[in-house]
């Protein structure tokens, strides 16, 4: 029997460009997502991403049993703030490549909301203007193809991104994640959390990009104070899981073996 796992995306990334990771997660884990957070007019993007997170943990509450939460970067930091506030929903959560923030972090961002310049330490800078329609697939792809974003991109995973990333309207394409709503995202960041690492009650492993500039070296002393806190990496940037998608399938699969050996051991 397949083991549910509740996979986050990153912002701006529609769930079914991560559709080559799920794939080789299959068939001992069954992958369940939202294919686009932020976007329910229920939960509209507020400071903090509180109603992102209210959004989550609605729809784990309709599973019948608690999940492996996965999430990159936005998608790992709503697992966490979730499973503080609800930790009987989850078996275990995995950061991809989402930061562990510290109380000077958070003091930082609650500062450059209040004086202005959240667009500066975040992408919303990068992501106002951005170009947002295309006559074709084959323009778009090769538009993106030829951006630093993703540049390292496994090709399915870039296919993926051009496929569902868009929508058709009217002669052309336009991109399907809002672009309002990505930059509401970015510029929202919290800069408070429902609690602290060491009340986390179930297991977390933050996974770290080896060149990425999102997750830092003080995040992982942070991931130390969570009881059951891992702390890996693996090749490539902040988006590794899209340019190294079996093996961040392959970690994802050791640590939820270990990690399902060392409840039953406790259960026994």
């Amino acid at each position: 029997m397949s083991q549910s796992i509740f996979f986050a995306h990153a912002n701006g990334f529609p769930s079914a460009t991560y559709a080559k990771l799920f794939a080789a997660l299959a068939p001992d884990f069954s992958v369940r997502h939202l294919e686009q957070h932020g976007h329910d007019p229920r939960f509209p993007v507020n400071d903090n991403w509180d109603n992102l997170v209210d959004e989550l943990i609605l729809h784990l509450q309709q599973l019948d049993e608690p999940v492996w939460g996965v999430g990159h970067s936005l998608g790992g930091v709503l697992h966490y703030h979730a499973a503080l506030r609800h930790p009987d929903l989850y078996r275990g959560v995995v950061m991809l490549d989402s930061p562990l923030l510290t109380g000077v972090d958070r003091l930082v961002i609650r500062a450059a909301k209040r004086f202005g310049f959240i667009d500066r330490i975040t992408p919303a800078g990068r992501t106002v203007g951005r170009r947002e329609s295309f006559a074709d697939f084959s323009e778009a792809k090769a538009y993106f193809a030829g951006k630093t974003l993703f540049s390292r991109f496994d090709p399915d995973c870039l296919d993926a991104y051009v496929r569902h990333g868009l929508r058709e309207e009217g002669q052309g394409l336009r991109l399907r994640f809002d672009p309002a709503t990505e930059i509401n995202i970015y510029r929202s960041v919290p800069h408070t959390v429902p609690g602290r690492p060491q009340q986390l009650q179930v297991p977390l492993a933050v996974v770290r990009g080896r060149h990425s500039r999102v997750v830092l070296p003080h995040h992982a002393r942070q991931v130390a104070r969570v009881p059951r806190g891992e702390y890996h990496s693996l090749p490539g940037g902040h988006m590794f899981p899209l340019e190294r998608p079996q093996d961040t399938a392959q970690l994802l699969r050791d640590l939820f073996t270990r990690w399902q050996g060392r409840h039953m051991e406790r259960s026994a």
